[in-house]
């Protein structure tokens, strides 16, 4: 089985709606999921710094947290945290596709690895506009 895992983002929607819906103001949201979805991806959530590890279908509401800001320590328990999430989800352990910032993956691919996981970062080392070029040239 393969997931992608896609970061949340600071654009969000201003009212309760379904995690997809609030992080759709992104463009780089919008471009990542439209990308996921003409894939052999089985799945994807996305990997929120309030909330988790999330359905793309939960109803949140708007939030204002990020990794980004966020001392080694309490990103290192967010990421057992939501590596828990995962290992407890999927009992197969699925390659998982990584769509988030290096904030978000420095703590949760070792978890994920050594529970037996092959993880993939496709965006890796390009900037952002880099990754928006290169999703607008692979999405039909």
């Amino acid at each position: 089985m393969k997931i992608a895992l896609v970061s949340c983002t600071k654009q969000k929607k201003e009212f309760p709606c379904s995690a997809e819906e609030m992080y759709m103001p992104s463009t780089l949201f919008k471009k990542i999921t439209s990308y996921i979805k003409q894939t052999d991806i089985d799945d994807w959530y996305i990997l929120s710094a309030k909330y988790g590890l999330l359905n793309k279908n939960t109803i949140i509401s708007p939030y204002d947290v990020t990794l980004v800001t966020m001392i080694a320590e309490e990103r290192r328990e967010w990421a057992d945290r939501v590596g828990e999430e995962l290992i407890s989800e999927f009992t197969n352990q699925p390659e998982i596709y990584f769509f988030a910032g290096e904030k978000y993956r420095q703590y949760l691919v070792p978890i994920l690895e050594n529970a037996g996981s092959k993880c993939h970062v496709p965006l890796k080392g390009m900037q952002i506009g880099e990754q928006l070029q290169y999703l607008s040239n692979q999405i039909q």
